[in-house]
């Protein structure tokens, strides 16, 4: 234990020195009751500005073409402007156009390439033409890539490392540019999708509707392995690679604001990926400025400075610490919506009817380690929301209401809003499919075995405890991997009840029992959780994809319990969300816990999770656990071409059979979405398919001051007794140190007597 020093004061005694040593600690808190624990710098809260906070690392990938998790989303979708977008207010999701003049209908091509009618089924239906037109006069936020001088030549497109310097960020260069965004940026877009620089989620998916995409990766693989002979394999500068130069068939630009897209057969859930990033405009400057040498070296790259045509533009990027977004200076503004649901006007939804967005000038989003000091500064008004993609916050703040009546009294004088929905998203426990032990299996009694022990564990794990235990963060039970709210789902009906975890007792699902999870688990060589031939136990590894926080443990123990009621073992191997990401892409997990946001509002973007092709150890695709069987694969083929009817809801229910049984996930449960937002926040409608909400959202900042200043004030009386404590013990001090003298005193006088 350390102890107050106590300081030299020339002629004081050892209890004058301690005095000074205590009387200065409380001084010195005193002085502190003055402070704040406001994460923002002072008067920064009556700015045009948006705080909130993230707990989680840094966005990993910014660049369009690679980004596809929860966490980037509301970054990419506010510096890049898809051709769609979904209609902020109606419900069920409409589409809208952003960056196009409107949402086109395709028309449809026979295998003689003469048309069909709009309603021709998709077995006749050789290829699906999209002409989009695009807005004129949108500009791309400023930008050293485009930077010129008086007659027309780059600035910065052959810079050195040596004429770099220190350089860290755009704004680090002294001349900024920009331009118009035309069709060819939609196709260089679309293009880079076949690179093999970056991480390309979707590449596996595009390239087997997009005509020639796949025979244009092996082309870009061969070219870049041209541009890169002879280079050291593990540097990080790259030569340009220049998708103008190779054509391809699938998109062209038609004129200079009409782009085409052409896909094999019919592919109705397209439109939905033009309301994606991955589907924006990307200039070619972007690749050509950050593909010179030492610009990687020094951080500068597509993944961490963004180059798009989007409302906001990246300002700032402390890793793991703090981003800034600020209004692009180019953006056209877009009107606010005029029309919305029932309940939406009387909820002050509709106030900003035509007016032009963004509203907010600057995004503040400050690194918080954990959970509990970004609620806190919620309550304290330092926040607007707390975390901009996170949705169970609204569920806590509500829930917290329910059971205290000061909290409930608390939030409602502070007027905080938490409404709540359950949305397109999902979690599950997944099974590796390549794994040996919780897998395919590599022969047909394996594979028996191995389905059996899925099914036990999927019985095993009480999803409807998860919900009762961990209400902030549970939702409904799901069957399946479709979530209520789209075509197909047979969620909260009789009909939709997995038969493999569950039995139907008075028409209501009741979760099977301990005992028959045990038995498929004896059926499958574990009985009591050992392995029958060798005794040993069953252990499996439990990749989580978060690092155990104290908010996150007991999720963590309640998932190791669930194993145990099994005698099955459960070895945690947590780690950071990038570390984790890294694992499954390679294939190197076993069981894991993860979820799925909704790109669309179409089955078959929950449904193709699962399809082979889509594997994410082979194809890179979001098939997380690599599961392949033929049966649902053929099904999901014709799927794709169907547009909603009696004939597609077959097709769902056969597939969603297949997995029952199979097993791949533990299905877990439809989390709520809800959020919690100041009052001072207007035009807050949570849902998990709007990603670009920040340009929505407005700000009333005189409001916020004076509630940060309502709401922070220093309280005083603490202070005044520790005041009258440290007079007390100065008092009680000096009166012994003054005793002390006298006796001493006294003393001295009998001695010379």
């Amino acid at each position: 234990m350390h102890r107050c020093p106590a300081p030299v004061v020339p002629g004081a005694t050892r209890g004058w020195r301690r005095l000074f040593c205590w009387g200065g600690a409380a001084l010195l808190a005193l002085a502190l009751a003055g402070c704040n624990n406001s994460p923002q710098p002072e008067g920064d809260a009556a700015e045009n500005t948006l705080f909130a906070a993230f707990a989680e690392r840094s966005p990993r990938y910014l660049d369009p073409t690679a980004s596809y998790s929860n966490n980037e989303a509301h970054y990419t979708f506010s510096f890049y402007e898809p051709l769609y977008a979904y209609h902020y207010l109606k419900r069920p999701y409409e589409l809208v156009p952003r960056l196009a003049e409107s949402v086109v209908q395709p028309h449809y091509l026979d295998k003689n390439g003469q048309p069909l009618p709009q309603d021709a089924p998709g077995e006749q239906v050789a290829e699906s033409v999209y002409d989009v037109k695009i807005k004129p006069g949108s500009r791309y936020a400023p930008h050293p890539a485009f930077a010129t001088d008086a007659k027309g030549r780059y600035l910065y497109h052959s810079v050195t490392p040596e004429q770099l310097g220190d350089k860290r960020s755009p704004w680090d260069f002294e001349h900024l540019g920009t331009r118009e965004v035309v069709a060819e940026d939609l196709v260089y877009g679309l293009k880079r999708h076949a690179t093999t620089r970056i991480k390309a989620p979707v590449f596996g998916v595009f390239s087997e509707y997009v005509i020639g995409l796949k025979e244009y990766g092996a082309l870009i693989r061969e070219e870049d392995r041209k541009l890169r002979a002879g280079q050291d394999a593990a540097s990080r500068d790259r030569p340009f690679l220049d998708f103008r130069k190779y054509p391809l068939a699938g998109v062209q630009a038609i004129d200079k604001y009409t782009v085409r897209y052409r896909l094999k057969g019919k592919y109705p859930q397209w439109k939905y990926w033009m309301a994606m990033p991955f589907l924006a405009p990307v200039p070619w400057e972007a690749d050509a400025f950050y593909d010179q040498p030492g610009m990687a070296e020094r951080g500068l790259s597509l993944n961490v400075w963004p180059v798009g045509s989007g409302p906001y533009m990246l300002a700032e990027y402390v890793q793991d610490r703090r981003h800034v977004l600020k209004r692009n200076p180019n953006y056209r503004h877009d009107p606010y919506p005029c029309e919305g649901m029932p309940g939406d006007k009387e909820a002050g939804l509709l106030e900003d009817c035509g007016k032009p967005m963004p509203f907010v000038d600057k995004v503040v989003v400050t690194m918080e380690k954990e959970n509990l000091p970004i609620k806190s500064k919620f309550r304290q008004g330092y926040y607007d929301l707390p975390e901009i993609e996170k949705p169970e916050y609204g569920v806590e703040f509500a829930l917290a209401m329910q059971d205290s009546p000061a909290v409930h009294e608390e939030y409602t004088a502070k007027g905080f809003k938490v409404p709540r929905n359950v949305d397109l998203t999902n979690w599950y426990v997944g099974f590796n499919w390549l794994d040996p032990v919780v897998g395919a299996g590599d022969t047909p009694e394996r594979a028996q075995r191995n389905r059996k022990l899925r099914q036990a564990l999927s019985i095993a794990i009480d999803w409807e405890e998860y919900t009762r235990v961990f209400p902030r963060k549970g939702g409904e039970v799901a069957m399946a991997p479709v979530p209520a709210g789209m075509f197909g789902s047979r969620h909260g009906t009789t009909a939709g009840i997995n038969p493999v975890t569950h039995r139907v007792v008075n028409g209501q699902p009741v979760r099977r029992s301990l005992d028959e999870a045990r038995q498929l688990l004896a059926e499958a060589g574990y009985p009591n959780g050992r392995d029958a031939k060798t005794g040993q136990p069953l252990v499996l590894h439990y990749d989580y994809q978060r690092v155990p926080t104290p908010d996150l443990k007991p999720e963590i123990d309640w998932m190791v319990k669930q194993f145990a009621k099994l005698g099955v073992q459960l070895e945690v191997r947590a780690t950071t969300y990038n570390q984790f990401q890294d694992k499954v892409n390679k294939g190197g997990h076993q069981v894991i816990w993860w979820g799925w946001v909704a790109d669309y509002p179409d089955s078959e973007n929950f449904l193709f999770l699962l399809y082979g092709p889509n594997a994410k150890s082979k194809y890179d695709g979001e098939n997380a656990i690599n599961y392949l069987n033929p049966e649902y694969d053929k099904r999901y083929a014709r799927l794709r071409l169907m547009d909603d009817g009696p004939e597609k809801q077959k097709l769902i229910d056969e597939m969603v059979s297949i997995l029952q049984q199979d097993a791949p996930w533990a299905f877990g449960f439809f989390p709520y979405t809800s959020g919690a937002y100041q009052s001072w926040v207007d035009n807050a409608k949570p849902a998990m398919m709007i990603r670009d909400q920040l340009r929505y959202f407005r700000v009333d900042p005189a409001a916020r001051v004076a509630r940060q200043r309502e709401w922070n004030q220093p309280v005083w009386w603490p202070m005044g007794l520790l005041g009258l404590g440290v007079l007390a013990l100065i008092w009680l001090t000096r009166s012994r140190v003054r005793e002390r003298d006298r006796l001493t005193a006294r003393g001295e006088i009998l001695k010379e007597a």
